[in-house]
């Protein structure tokens, strides 16, 4: 009987672990999110530019977001892409969350249930036409714009803010829109 209660106490403890660091909001050492930041202007279409590849969007292009806002307040993320090996599109469908500061570009994303990771938005331009993301460590980093291509200054700048936080930007994906 002692021996049950102490199992199920050590899988309860281990099951909050796991779920603690499975859903572990951060951003990477010496990343700062954006300041002053309008959760209203950043809503709208995305297009992805750039991206450090990962399982979710291996082997996609014509990749983009959409964000609009959930009558809980809320933001709902619509992801697609084209997985060209298998000539079909791909669609995934999540809900993001302001972090405690909502004049702060940090937000966290989920497309599965109670998992959370952090969307840091480290760069962002006045007009909000281009952003650069980065997720819970040096893994995830995406360069985005409101359209298909993105000036050679701004995509640049991007690039030496990542450098200078040690993202591997020789590891980038450009995703072809076409």
């Amino acid at each position: 009987m002692m021996k049950t209660k102490r199992l199920i106490v050590n899988a309860t403890a281990a099951s909050v672990m796991v779920l603690f660091f499975i859903s572990c909001v951060n951003i990477p050492k010496g990343a700062v999110a954006v300041k002053n930041f309008d959760s209203q202007k950043y809503l709208g279409k995305w297009y992805e530019i750039a991206r450090l590849d990962f399982k979710w969007e291996e082997g996609l292009d014509n990749t983009t977001a959409q964000y609009s806002l959930n009558d809980d307040g809320s933001i709902k993320v619509d992801n697609k892409g084209y997985d060209y090996t298998n000539k079909e599109w791909k669609q995934s469908i999540g809900k993001a969350k302001l972090l405690s500061d909502p004049k702060e570009g940090r937000l966290k994303v989920s497309f599965f249930g109670p998992f959370y990771s952090g969307y840091n938005i480290i760069a962002l331009d006045a007009d909000y036409k281009y952003a650069l993301i980065v997720g819970n460590n040096l893994k995830y980093m995406w360069i985005l714009s409101r359209e298909k291509t993105i000036p050679e200054d701004v995509k640049q700048q991007y690039l030496q803010i990542a450098k200078d936080l040690n993202f591997n930007t020789d590891n980038l994906i450009w995703v072809n829109h076409n």
